[in-house]
């Protein structure tokens, strides 16, 4: 059995809590409370920590960390790895990730699936994904955190 050691970050879409098990990045949750501050860490956790608050800030538009989920089959991963290829403060539909993953006319009902299952929100961009009309669907961290997410990233309104 691996050890993980966890970390805390408060952002504009609450308590997260990342995961690493020392090689990567394992996890993040959403509505996390603080870590007790003499929480074992690693050097992955306090990357990963480091570079969150960058993002939160408005000083980063990627993530430069390694990453290693614990679930995942190999379709979920290669469409994860599609969403890592969404810039920063842009968006894809289900279908365009569908299309690019070279599947079927039922294609965008799998990414969502696969987007769904994602175990590392914000570092691995599942909010970046729409809906066909452009309509922000589900996300497993509420529409609400997916819709604060893509206003961080498009950056202050000019009017």
């Amino acid at each position: 059995m691996t050890v993980t050691t966890t970390a805390y970050v408060d952002s504009p879409i609450g308590g997260l809590r990342i995961h690493s098990d020392g090689t990567g990045v394992v996890a993040i949750d959403f509505g996390a409370d603080p870590v007790e501050p003499d929480s074992p860490r690693d050097a992955v956790l306090d990357a990963a920590v480091a570079q969150l608050r960058e993002y939160f800030a408005g000083e980063r538009t990627t993530f430069d960390l390694p990453l290693a989920p614990r679930k995942g089959s190999a379709f979920q991963r290669a469409v994860w790895k599609q969403l890592g290829d969404i810039p920063y403060g842009e968006t894809a539909t289900y279908g365009e990730i569908a299309a690019r993953l070279e599947l079927g006319a039922f294609g965008a009902r799998a990414v969502g699936s696969a987007n769904a299952s994602n175990p590392i929100p914000v570092i691995v961009p599942c909010h970046r994904v729409v809906g066909a009309n452009g309509t922000l669907t589900g996300y497993a961290g509420g529409l609400d955190r997916k819709q604060t997410l893509l206003d961080l990233e498009r950056g202050p309104a000019l009017f």
